[in-house]
């Protein structure tokens, strides 16, 4: 059996525990909107249209913001078309997932969406083939109170207070060739300043977040957050991160490690920013938006075919997520809250449907995927700081990563009490871990539940919703300082 330890002391402290670590991202893409948050005519539908099977599992999930509208779409969007009479806005052609946008949800009835879910919006702007303007009507049809052509026009839409929507992403991707406007970092970087100083004016406390690299893989990783935060430094409050994993050729070690691309990804792009902080003889700190990640079988997508016509919310990116998907996507989660003193917003993308936690069917159930539960309890249970632990823990070999540790873990502590989450990444036997937490003053294990399958690749279905689902670990009966781990499992324990 393998061993593993850690110790527990609140004077290890990274950071507070941010709760936009919990945020999520609906986008125009497939049925995220169209039979996944919205579906007139459902049985649970609400009287905006709206399902309420997922707004109650969108809470129970304990999502903090939501990102919108995109994603690759908003760089072809036009957001005036989402806006007024629903039967007068106009269909448009989606060149980002080769669909048929009918615009029966804009921004007004996102914002209404958002209140009845009770998270806080981060809206993103078309710089891919637009600019500084609409990005300015944007915002004026949104946040300023009235007596003005666009504050009036939401107002006689319907929508008489200001949405005050404090969080904006500058773009998307725009270091992608498949995004729509693609360009260099120099070209990006001047629009977003450019942008950024526009909507300063109007309000000077925004928050603005500006593009980063699309993955650290991309050839012009590092270079880009360079370059873009040269023209952007000052301006800007964040820079962003997006990343995504799959299991590759049957490498499930390598697979279960990947939040070890994640950690790499983080500290590269805080040296950069902080590199270029230093040139500029600039006492701000950038922080990182991880507003996209996940696991992603991006492969799939890849290979193929595009519909021959243009349909409108085809079903697609709808990943199945197994067991040891959860696990890893658990390490990532592990992860960002490890980095909590410069990670301090992040969006799982998505919320529903599309490589989403929640899964629907038109006009029928919702479920919650095996990722659900990693997610939810770590929005339930982490609070007040986030401690670094350092695991003594045996390593295994990974042909992506070379040795990592079967032990991934961090804790939060607060005055309610201590968690920790841990993933044991072993296919091959369980791991007893050992918690050394004399420094809290006597504190012991008082639950744990794990997250775990006989086969790794067990799925939840609507037939069969909760084949993967956290169930007690009755292991701490016998120890109170010592739970063990089953093989690709997630767990959370709490001491008290």
């Amino acid at each position: 059996m393998h061993q593993a330890k850690l110790t527990i002391d609140p004077a290890f402290k990274v950071g507070p525990v941010r709760r936009r670590t919990f945020g999520t991202f609906v986008e125009h893409l497939g049925r995220c909107v169209y039979t996944g948050i919205y579906e007139p005519g459902h049985p649970a539908a609400d009287e905006d249209g709206f399902r309420r099977d997922v707004l109650d599992l969108t809470r129970e999930l304990g999502v903090s913001t939501v990102r919108y509208p995109g994603g690759n779409f908003v760089s072809g969007y036009r957001w005036e078309d989402g806006i007024g009479p629903k039967d007068q806005r106009p269909r448009r052609l989606d060149l980002a997932w080769h669909s048929t946008e009918t615009n029966e949800v804009g921004v007004d009835e996102f914002m209404r969406w958002c209140r009845k879910a009770g998270v806080e919006p981060m809206m993103a702007i078309n710089l891919g083939t637009r600019g500084i303007e609409a990005a300015l009507d944007l915002l004026e049809y949104c946040n300023h109170p009235s007596g003005t052509a666009l504050s009036d026009l939401r107002i006689a839409g319907g929508a008489k207070e200001p949405h005050g929507i404090r969080m904006w992403c500058l773009g998307n991707e725009m270091d992608g060739p498949w995004q729509t406007g693609h360009k260099t970092a120099r070209e990006y970087g001047r629009l977003a300043a450019e942008t950024a100083r526009a909507m300063r004016m109007v309000e000077p406390d925004l928050e603005l977040v500006a593009c980063g690299s699309s993955s650290s893989s991309m050839p012009t990783f590092g270079a880009w957050e360079a370059e873009v935060l040269e023209e952007t430094y000052d301006l800007v409050d964040y820079i962003s991160c997006h990343a995504y994993y799959e299991e590759k050729d049957g490498d499930l070690g390598s697979f279960l490690a990947c939040s070890t691309n994640m950690e790499y990804f983080i500290r590269s792009v805080v040296a950069t920013a902080d590199h270029v902080g230093a040139r500029l003889k600039s006492r701000k700190r950038i922080d990182i938006s991880f507003d996209e990640w996940n696991v992603w079988y991006l492969s799939r997508f890849q290979n193929a075919e595009p519909p021959a016509d243009w349909p409108v919310a085809p079903p697609l990116l709808e990943d199945h997520y197994h067991l040891a998907d959860a696990v890893a996507f658990g390490g990532l989660l592990i992860t960002l809250l490890r980095n909590s003193d410069r990670v301090t917003a992040a969006s799982l993308a998505q919320l529903v449907n599309v490589i989403a936690p929640i899964m629907t069917e038109p006009g029928g159930r919702a479920w919650k995927q095996t990722t659900f539960h990693p997610f939810a309890q770590a929005s339930r249970f982490a609070a007040g700081d986030v401690l670094r632990v350092e695991p003594v823990s045996p390593l295994y070999e990974t042909a992506e990563y070379g040795e990592v540790p079967l032990l991934h873990a961090v804790a939060t502590h607060s005055g309610e009490g201590t968690t920790v989450f841990a993933v044991n990444r072993s296919t091959d036997g369980p791991l007893s871990l050992e918690i050394d937490a004399r420094a809290l003053g006597g504190r012991r294990i008082v639950e744990a539940t794990t997250l775990t399958d006989a086969d790794v690749y067990a799925r939840n279905t609507a037939d069969d919703p909760d084949r993967v689902a956290p169930r007690p670990n009755a292991d701490v009966e016998h120890d109170p300082m010592r739970v063990l781990l089953p093989p690709v499992s997630w767990n959370v324990i709490r001491l008290g």
